[in-house]
């Protein structure tokens, strides 16, 4: 088996993999955002998106290429020539750019899903990785649910794809299948079968049995020099092996496995919560390093000996995730320096002009409320200024609800929509049921309502409320967020907010509306 030490490579697929989780959907101007901020986690490679995939995808693509200049940025593509090409044409502006090329290489996958045999797969993959080598100089290759495959016939593909140009070489367990010591020696066995100096070895591992960070750490122990994760252990079904989990177990165990990242790990925390704030999915309270429970400690024996000393319960510092420490607090009285500060802390990345309109909207949220949390920034940050949706189709004008004891409740909404105001009324069986029927008065189409709920920024009373809504309107699905201090209020926003992306989505798309 291969040695342990040295440094281990973080390929981040939030954007990619992550991004594929069902009820996720990222326009571009958010995942240039989570992309800046996994700059500044000092991840080695992001997979920004597979630009064949969609329009929305290659546009993706190529703006964080653009903007995001340190890391390795890199596009999906199967081993189809179109997919190749787009995914190149895509990361034409990046400052270092990656093909990462894929074709599955288990017997259930050739038979069933590709319908090839050994030998077609064979000529796909010295095809695809000679055309890839041939646009850019950095080329990976994953053969898809490796985990499940015949290791001689991983070997010759695997050497196929070095002499035609790959190097970095990906062993994925597609369907999260491996046990950790079998998968150890299952790497092991093929890096040493294959044995090519100066090639990078990586592994992909999905979460379907809990098992994704310990088969990745088992890999490393192997001889992986690469890690594929997302934050917060996002992606596909139950999810990709969590970054965070990954980073901290090589620093914290650093004695077991000898190996290091050159992640910036204070980033963690705020590099979560954007995460979640920007997909809608929370991340449990339980969560390793990154769940609010992670540092807290309740059990009157666990307090003592965290008064003796906080090494009796903790392996690592809150301070070292960027886990909340000392709170100062943001009100009326706090300058634009302080504000900028804390949005910065809080992992999001805004222009000049964006921060004046951010902070105009802070010292309004000031008059309303006595407090402002952290929670209330960034769903107003979230709700107002990272929203990006460049064609917006309606705006929410004005709005009046109506609740009484006894009868139904009554909504009159209206809306600008190319210069004009509309306004429809509507009785519901709750306000919000309500002033939904009475914006669907006003549009074109009739989405159709498939999620919806609401929570508070903070456990103050008098907290923001922040709506997420998905709607779904032919084969089309968006997403909308709506942030106030009236919660009838960010329900509405988050309705129309969806209603924009659906437009926006379908004109991608050509899809009539």
């Amino acid at each position: 088996m291969a040695e342990s030490g040295g440094t281990v490579i973080i390929f981040d697929t939030t954007l990619r993999d992550g991004e594929q989780a069902a009820r996720v959907n990222l326009n571009t101007g958010e995942k240039v955002q989570v992309a800046r901020q996994l700059e500044r986690l000092k991840v080695d490679v992001i997979e920004a998106g597979f630009p064949a995939s969609s329009p929305g995808d290659f546009d993706a693509v190529r703006a964080v290429a653009q903007e995001v200049r340190h890391p390795v940025i890199a596009g999906l593509a199967r081993t189809k020539e179109r997919d190749i090409v787009s995914a190149g044409e895509a990361l034409s502006g990046a400052a270092k750019a990656r093909i990462h090329v894929f074709i599955a290489t288990s017997p259930i996958h050739m038979e069933y899903k590709l319908k090839m045999t050994n030998a077609e797969v064979l000529k796909e993959v010295e095809s695809a990785v000679r055309l890839a080598r041939g646009i850019v100089s950095d080329v990976e290759f994953s053969a898809e649910d490796a985990s499940r495959s015949d290791i001689d016939f991983l070997v010759d593909v695997f050497t196929l794809a070095i002499e035609r140009g790959a190097t970095t070489l990906n062993i994925p367990d597609t369907v999260g299948y491996a046990m950790p010591m079998e998968f150890g020696e299952f790497c092991g066995t093929i890096i040493n079968r294959v044995n090519r100096p100066g090639v990078i070895w990586s592994v992909h591992c999905h979460n379907d049995l809990g098992l994704s960070v310990a088969n990745s750490l088992s890999a490393v122990r192997a001889g992986a020099r690469q890690v594929e994760c997302t934050i917060n252990g996002l992606g596909e079904r139950a999810g990709n092996a969590s970054m965070e989990e990954i980073v901290m177990s090589l620093r914290t165990r650093s004695d077991h496995f000898g190996a290091d990242t050159g992640i910036d790990t204070s980033k963690f925390y705020s590099t979560s919560k954007l995460v979640s704030n920007l997909t809608g999915v929370l991340v449990q309270p339980n969560k390793a390093i990154v769940g609010v429970n992670a540092f807290a400690h309740e059990a009157g024996i666990h307090q003592h000996g965290m008064l003796c000393n906080r090494a009796t319960y903790e392996i690592m510092t809150p301070e070292s995730v960027g886990a909340p420490g000392t709170d100062l607090h943001l009100g009326k009285h706090s300058g634009r320096h302080a504000f900028n500060e804390r949005v910065e802390n809080l992992g999001y990345h805004i222009t000049k002009e964006q921060s004046e309109k951010a902070f105009d909207y802070f010292k309004e949220l000031c008059d309303k409320k006595k407090e402002v949390s952290d929670g209330d920034i960034e769903a107003f940050l979230t709700d107002r200024i990272i929203d990006v949706v460049p064609d917006r189709n309606y705006e929410l004008k004005d709005f009046a609800v109506t609740v009484a004891s006894g009868g139904k409740p009554t909504a009159s909404i209206t809306l600008t929509h190319l210069g004009q105001d509309i306004t429809e009324a509507s009785v519901g069986n709750g306000p919000v049921d309500a002033a939904y029927k009475a914006i669907r008065r006003i549009l074109s189409f009739d989405p159709e309502l498939l999620e919806f709920h609401i929570r508070a920024t903070s456990e103050l009373a008098d907290a923001v409320g922040e709506a997420h809504v998905i709607l779904r309107y032919k084969e089309i699905k968006a997403q909308g967020r709506g942030a106030s201090t009236d919660i009838i209020e960010a329900t509405i926003r988050a309705y129309v907010e969806a209603v924009n992306r659906l437009y926006y989505s379908a004109a991608a798309r050509e899809v009539s509306i």
